[in-house]
């Protein structure tokens, strides 16, 4: 049965976009048209999972009622899981054993696994959104060795991830930032995922699960286990990391004086080098035609930047720079000592999907806005692409968004987890996979177990980023440098961001920087999704070393927006803050890799006390 509900934010103080609850997922099926994905009824649109299916003890009572297998799961708040009639299938579905129980779990009641907090600093609202729980997308994690495929059962076996019974979950975290009001980042939380999956039905994505390829290390996690042996395994993967200092660490020193110009929050590390994609899908022909197709229609909308822009992972007769196989091809054609092989490998990623489903939200957003009404008077009088949209107003979807034109926008950053087992990934023993989306300032970081630094997998998507300065300064007019040093672009921060309409044409767009990382078991500690009310004036290492001093990924999520809000520079006030802090598989090991937390403990006291200073901002 489907529920309309508006809950209210305590944040804001005012009701947000309402919202979908569900006690089941609606069928599968629906249209692939564009059209569907646009203006549909609330009441048509599938409810985000915000919850995950896994198995517990039935005598479990409580997380902390003594249970030797020590899951701290909130038993209280799970339900029952039937997948009679349900089109999805459950991460472990329990055989023979009585002791085990499948049940739904809300991610956001799992403290131990996953914490988020919203602030809305010092501004009348807050206009930061986010999302957690699990979408219906193909497995895109590497598979398995078959050696371990092939094992026999056991009495405590759970459903192999590439049996009749489908893939494990796919994991789906995201945090969005609004700018100019709420309504874009409202829309990516509540339809962003629905993109994506429908993506993945129009590219006919497969399981990577079930396509011969790349396996993992021979570490895998073994899917006939009893929770004995699983409890095992997870204590062999925890000591087998190697704690240490790497050379040239440094305690992080407040600065001596009141220049605040050296902060070492304007100092970033750049992202580390993803891995290749693996191909899911056999329908190059068909991928290259909706391509070509959503890369026309942006020319025709906006043109501008749009008319000479590549998308990344589009492929090159679609106007992009090539699928993984082609740019494998170029490659080996401008090396002088290398020949074309036959076995390169063909096919498109779920990166390729990921970047479509961007660009075609950012497109139904914009077009949109386009064919409302203009609350400016004179500039209602003027032609629609007088100065920011080129061609005929589009009138699909004009329930985007409420019933007048908003020119505001939202930066993303979009991480999605998949394991080749049905052992969750938050297990020491459990590999998995993490691909991040990212467009804007929003932050995405892990934390290493073994050095405890912070490795960050986003790019600040600002004009004094070198690679976002060259793909810009064809068709800016000027970057303007603003009183606290920071180039803009139109008056935007952004480089790439979703709606901002009036910046189109000269190249704000929401192509996304898509990265993919294997995770070894518990090489990392936990994950942390940031708005820019927290990353903005903190620096990486800050942020992973106050989710190191908590004790739950919920404590840690509260503790890190309370002290961006309480630590902020800005002379506006404290900006909205949002923070989500996933725990990986080196979790119980975090604060031992490097200095722990205490290589910024200064700098954060140092803080801590700056923002207690009756003399703080007077000139």
């Amino acid at each position: 049965m489907w529920k309309p509900s508006v809950r209210l934010s305590a944040a804001t103080g005012r009701p947000p976009i309402a919202r979908l609850t569900c006690n089941r997922a609606p069928s599968s099926s629906s249209s692939s048209s564009s059209s569907s994905w646009i203006g549909r009824p609330a009441r048509q649109r599938r409810c985000f999972h915000e919850y995950f299916v896994t198995h517990i003890p039935s005598s479990s009572l409580h997380p902390d009622s003594g249970s030797k297998l020590n899951h701290k799961l909130p038993r209280d708040k799970s339900t029952p899981h039937e997948t009679k009639g349900d089109s999805r299938s459950p991460a472990a579905v329990v055989g023979a054993n009585r002791d085990m129980t499948v049940v739904r779990i809300p991610l956001k009641s799992a403290k131990h696994h996953f914490g988020v907090s919203l602030s809305r600093g010092s501004r009348p609202y807050n206009e930061d959104a986010f999302q957690a729980g699990t979408i219906e997308v193909p497995a895109f994690a590497k598979r398995r060795p078959m050696s371990l495929t092939r094992k026999g059962g056991a009495a405590n076996e759970v459903t192999p991830a590439d049996s009749a019974s489908g893939d494990p979950q796919v994991f789906y975290f995201g945090v969005f930032d609004g700018h100019g009001g709420a309504v874009c980042s409202g829309f990516l939380r509540e339809q962003l995922h629905d993109y994506l999956e429908k993506a993945t039905q129009q590219f006919e994505l497969q399981s990577s699960l079930q396509r011969a390829g790349p396996s993992l290390p021979g570490s895998m996690q073994d899917p006939n286990t009893t929770p004995k042996s699983r409890q095992a395994k997870d204590k062999e993967s925890l000591e087998a990391i190697q704690t240490h200092t790497p050379p040239g660490t440094e305690k992080m020193q407040p600065p001596n004086g009141k220049d605040r110009g050296d902060l070492p929050s304007r100092e970033r590390d750049g992202p580390i080098p993803g891995d290749p994609p693996i191909p899911q899908s056999d329908s190059i022909r068909k991928a290259e035609e909706m391509e070509r197709q959503l890369v026309s229609n942006w020319k025709e909308l906006v043109g501008g930047y749009f008319r000479r822009f590549k998308p990344e992972h589009f492929s090159v007769s679609a106007g992009g720079r090539g699928h993984p196989h082609e740019k494998e091809v170029i490659s080996k054609r401008h090396s002088a000592n290398s020949s074309i092989s036959d076995d390169t490998t063909e096919g498109v990623g779920i990166e390729t999907v990921l970047e479509y489903a961007f660009l075609k939200a950012d497109y139904d957003f914009v077009a949109a806005q386009v064919g409302k009404k203009e609350e400016d008077p004179v500039r209602a009088d003027k032609a629609i692409n007088d100065d920011d949209i080129l061609g005929k107003p589009s009138h699909a979807g004009q329930n985007i968004g409420g019933t007048k034109r908003f020119k505001g926008g939202s930066t993303c950053s979009v991480a999605l987890i998949s394991t080749p087992t049905p052992s969750p990934f938050w297990h020491p023993s459990s590999p998995s996979s993490l691909i991040t989306a990212h467009v804007g300032d929003t932050r995405i970081l892990l934390c290493n177990t073994a050095t405890g630094l912070a490795v960050p997998l986003t790019s600040n998507h600002h004009p004094s980023l070198p690679e976002e300065a060259t793909r810009l300064r064809r068709f800016a007019a000027a970057f303007v440098t603003d009183s606290f040093g920071e180039e803009r672009i139109s008056g935007l921060a952004n480089t790439r961001a979703f709606g901002d309409m009036s910046s189109k044409r000269i190249g704000v767009s929401a192509e996304p920087e898509i990265r993919r990382v294997e995770l070894s078991p518990a090489e990392y500690s936990f994950m942390v999704l940031c708005s820019d009310g927290v990353c903005g004036h903190l620096s990486d290492q800050e942020i992973v070393d106050i989710v190191k001093e908590a004790k739950t990924p919920d404590q840690a999520a509260r503790d890190l927006t309370g002290f961006a809000v309480e630590t902020s520079t800005g002379s506006e006030g404290a900006d909205n803050a949002t923070g989500l802090v996933v725990r990986l598989g080196g979790w119980e090991r975090r604060g031992e890799g490097g200095l722990g937390s205490l290589g910024t403990k200064e700098m954060r006291d140092w803080r801590k006390e700056e923002s207690n200073d009756p003399r703080r901002g007077r000139t």
